[in-house]
């Protein structure tokens, strides 16, 4: 049995939560092997809408194991929020979740120098979500990072008061203003918290159960236009979003991966700062936000829209070795009397590509676009392929013989049962 990856395509925001919650009865096992909790998967069933930030989305189901991978870097403060809230809906997290020994801490200074820093970028700002996540893969790289399994040693108040002080130093340079000490007595709290729960060196584990042939998804978080190396750098997140990511936040071989799902949404979603070819900062844009519901789960930012972007599509779908397509919130253009794709860029010396200039910071692109006329209709109560509308199906058509690789999902809705399978 080989481990399957799932991971978003485009800026982040694509979908992913409700689709590892929809195919998780298919698995048994979900390991997110990324990012931290400026990731916000979410999920809607039973008429309820839940939001996870950490903890993989397969928690929900009672059978399949959860992990959160080495990969992460964990904010124990809103990991332990994630926890009891979900146990104030019934759901018992220590039966079926297991956390990473050598996943990085995130600690309350880290949040500190993610603001401190953001803020004096001023208009060269990344449009970090501050939660963090930067300073601390950064203390993982130099080598001064604080891991989960530090917190069982002996002298972890030590190293933790030792890294304080080496955050405290910078800021002080930077000359920002703080107060530390109500976050700083939230996060103790949680990490003693930590302590109850099941810690593992989840290399071992993942690694035990594709011996024993368990089906397994790797969950990413983000999307690979935001990753370190391969996103539109510098406006990237601090990890890699993209598979090669899984591989290395989880411990697996390359030869045990399989499939690759690739998630993206009919149309382009961007949070923050960066490029965008094919935004819309118009009425167009403003109508695909207020339908689409396009504020963040975690932030509430309004998520900036645009049409569909084929190249960038391309590129993420080479770069991930995507093997099959799930398209999200196609319902979400069901009003529109014609659509746009863009198929190409038009560079500043009128030269055509369907590729990724090395810069989309510093290489202006003009989006070139094939029309599609609209369906206008809902796609409520469709359950399978056939009942689309000939213009939906046209534009499915058309996506999968541009990119190579075929659409085997299409979502129409939030909730799990608003899916189809083609």
């Amino acid at each position: 049995m080989s481990v399957h990856i799932l991971l978003g395509l485009q800026w982040g925001d694509e979908g992913k939560g409700k689709i590892v919650d929809f195919l998780a009865p298919n698995y048994e096992v979900v390991a997110r092997f990324q990012g931290g909790p400026n990731a916000g998967h979410t999920l809607v069933f039973e008429g309820n809408k839940y939001v996870l930030h950490q903890i993989p989305s397969g928690i929900f189901r009672p059978d399949v194991k959860n992990i959160i991978g080495n990969g992460l870097v964990i904010d124990a403060t809103v990991l332990k929020q994630e926890i009891e809230k979900l146990a104030s809906q019934g759901v018992d997290v220590k039966q079926n979740l297991y956390i990473s020994h050598k996943a990085h801490l995130i600690l309350p200074t880290h949040k500190l120098l993610d603001t401190a820093s953001e803020q004096r970028k001023g208009d060269q700002k990344i449009g970090s979500t501050q939660r963090g996540i930067g300073p601390t893969y950064k203390d993982k790289v130099g080598r001064n990072g604080i891991r989960i399994g530090d917190i069982l040693l002996p002298n972890f108040q030590e190293k933790y008061a030792q890294t304080k002080a080496s955050h405290e130093e910078i800021l002080k340079e930077w000359k920002f203003e703080y107060n530390l000490e109500e976050a700083e007595k939230a996060f103790l709290d949680a990490v003693d918290f930590l302590k109850t729960l099941p810690l593992a060196d989840t290399e071992y584990l993942i690694n035990d159960y594709i011996s024993q042939q368990k089906s397994i998804l790797a969950e990413g978080a983000q999307g690979a236009l935001l990753d370190i190396d391969f996103g539109s750098y510098p406006f990237v997140t601090s990890s890699n979003t993209t598979s090669a990511g899984a591989l290395t936040g989880l411990g697996i071989a390359p030869k045990h991966i399989g499939e690759v799902l690739g998630i993206f949404k009919a149309y382009c979603t961007r949070v923050g700062s960066g490029p965008f070819p094919t935004e819309q900062d118009n009425e167009i844009g403003e109508k695909i936000r207020q339908i689409g519901m396009e504020f963040g789960a975690t932030t509430g930012r309004k998520r900036r829209c645009g049409w569909l972007d084929l190249p960038a599509l391309k590129y993420a779908i080479m770069i991930n070795g995507v093997s099959q397509l799930l398209m999200m919130k196609a319902d979400v253009l069901n009003t529109f009397e014609e659509l746009l794709v863009c198929t190409h860029y038009e560079l500043a010396d009128g030269t055509k590509t369907d590729r990724l200039p090395y810069s989309l910071v510093d290489t202006a692109v003009k989006p070139i676009y094939k029309t599609f006329k609209g369906w206008n209709c809902s796609l409520e109560g469709m359950q399978t392929f056939s009942q689309l509308p000939k213009q939906l199906a046209e534009y499915v058509h058309f996506i999968e013989e541009n990119v190579g690789v075929p659409i085997k999902l299409i979502s129409t809705g939030a909730d799990r049962n608003q899916t189809i399978l083609k």
